[in-house]
């Protein structure tokens, strides 16, 4: 399966159209985020590629994930629902819906911003060095899996 371009004005037009449908009471289909927590738990990822306030993987921790979850996260086969996920991207406590929705239009921008050339060959901090094919389908299979719980 082929997602958006998150580096086009087309592709990053068409993430921001869906993720304005959104609501403070707009509920999941699957799961158990609400959809602040599932805002805040898309942020995540962006923090670890903008902000690096998340620690690092240690090497052995890095070489399993490169070797076992790789594939499964940068790869075109969609996620499963309900799927689990990594400790850090788990989100319980409360979240304010406008401002991870804020946060999460601007670091799209950002990324957007950066372009194909920003991300060719760019550290993943979990993955190593990525493709920009590769951080395109991770960040778009993420960002498609987790509007399509959320029904937009």
């Amino acid at each position: 399966m082929t997602y958006g371009d998150i580096y086009s004005t087309e592709g990053v037009q068409s993430i921001t159209d869906r993720i304005n449908k959104l609501t403070a009471t707009t509920t999941a289909q699957w799961g158990k985020m609400n959809v602040a927590q599932m805002l805040a738990h898309l942020n995540v990822a962006y923090e670890m590629d903008h902000d690096d306030i998340h620690p690092r993987p240690n090497a052995i921790a890095r070489f399993m994930l490169k070797a076992f979850v790789k594939g499964a996260v940068c790869g075109p086969k969609p996620y499963a629902k309900s799927t689990r996920t990594a400790p850090q991207f788990v989100i319980s406590d409360t979240r304010d819906f406008n401002v991870e929705k804020g946060r999460l239009l601007a670091y799209i921008e950002r990324t957007a911003a950066a372009g194909r050339a920003g991300y060719e060959g760019k550290e993943n901090q979990s993955f190593g060095k990525l493709t920009a094919d590769e951080w395109n389908t991770m960040y778009a299979k993420h960002l498609d899996h987790h509007l399509q719980q959320f029904g937009v």
